[in-house]
């Protein structure tokens, strides 16, 4: 490995735009089969430290894929953060080639850890698990839509929203059958779902949003999720923490679990009833119950042990 050399990687939907650095050697390659092959032999001669690409709407995963099982040091990152590095450097200007130098230089400086990538079955998983999901919110808008229209094409709504309501349960059905399939995401999907509270949707949302459940402590799994207070302190201002960032799919997912948990986990619905006594507000009391079902999980999937009321691990 060339402790030296970092590289950046803007992606788009035609071209991938390649930096060695922020002031090195700069080209371009179809983002397809036989440019993606071309990608990956000429960064095996350069061996680098690290390789960044960020997240675009999916465009990214097969570079990624390819590079990652060529054994190359790959880590994609939120667009955001790069953003954000990009302005703190005083770089305004945004082009595809500046856009990768700005990636090499977040690469170089910022060195953000490196993550498994998911293989071809879980890149399966997760994106039937992103259709049910724009289903589900297909057929919210629809049933909305129904309402107030006209009778003139009420027809047409109804007929819509049954033939989604279709998709939605052969979508279910793909989803069950892709994690029976695989031991692993079988055996973890039936711990999960041991919690009460935990359904199919939350469990299938884990196994593909959060990889890392089980493999990080409940401090760092709090943080990246994004259910761990933050200070907002400044001086003598002791401003109300908050939660901020993290991956809003897995929050969202934990928020319905945590909503049913605590009328039927004893665990969760002792811990409501008792911030919600101490003056809580219910919304804080939720957010705190989410992190404490994180953290059973995360233990969970960690020891590989089922749901237990008397178990200590959980603490």
């Amino acid at each position: 490995m060339n402790e030296h050399v970092f590289i950046g990687i803007d992606v788009a939907k035609a071209e991938l735009e390649v930096a060695v650095g922020p002031e090195g050697e700069g080209w371009s390659v179809a983002n397809d089969t036989v440019g993606i092959g071309k990608l990956v032999s000429s960064l095996g001669k350069l061996n680098p430290a690290l390789i960044v690409l960020e997240a675009t709407g999916g465009y990214q995963r097969d570079a990624t894929l390819a590079l990652a099982e060529a054994g190359l040091p790959v880590v994609v990152v939120n667009p955001r953060h790069v953003r954000d590095f990009a302005r703190s450097t005083g770089q305004l200007a945004k082009t595809d080639q500046i856009d990768a130098r700005v990636l090499a230089r977040f690469a170089s400086q910022v060195r953000p850890e490196l993550r498994p990538i998911p293989g071809p079955e879980t890149a399966v998983l997760k994106a039937l698990a992103v259709r049910r999901h724009q289903i589900i919110d297909m057929i919210v808008a629809e049933k909305n839509r129904r309402e107030t229209a006209l009778k003139a094409i009420l027809p047409q709504i109804v007929k819509h929203i049954r033939s989604l309501e279709r998709d939605l349960h052969n979508i279910d059905a793909d989803i069950d059958r892709t994690i029976r399939s695989s031991p692993i995401w079988c055996e973890t999907d039936t711990l999960l779902r041991s919690v009460p509270g935990v359904g199919p949707a939350t469990s299938t949302t884990l196994l593909t949003h959060l990889p890392e459940l089980g493999s990080l402590n409940r401090r760092e799994i709090a943080a990246l999720v994004g259910v761990a207070p933050m200070n907002r302190d400044s001086g003598t201002f002791r401003g109300r923490r908050m939660i901020i960032g993290g991956r809003a799919r897995v929050r969202s997912g934990l928020y319905m679990a945590t909503l049913v948990g605590i009328r039927h986990n004893p665990e969760l619905a002792a811990m409501y009833q008792r911030l919600t006594h101490r003056g809580k507000v219910p919304k804080v009391a939720i957010v705190a119950c989410m992190r404490k079902l994180l953290t059973i999980l995360n233990a969970m999937a960690r020891d590989r042990v089922p749901w237990s009321p008397d178990r200590s691990i959980y603490a």
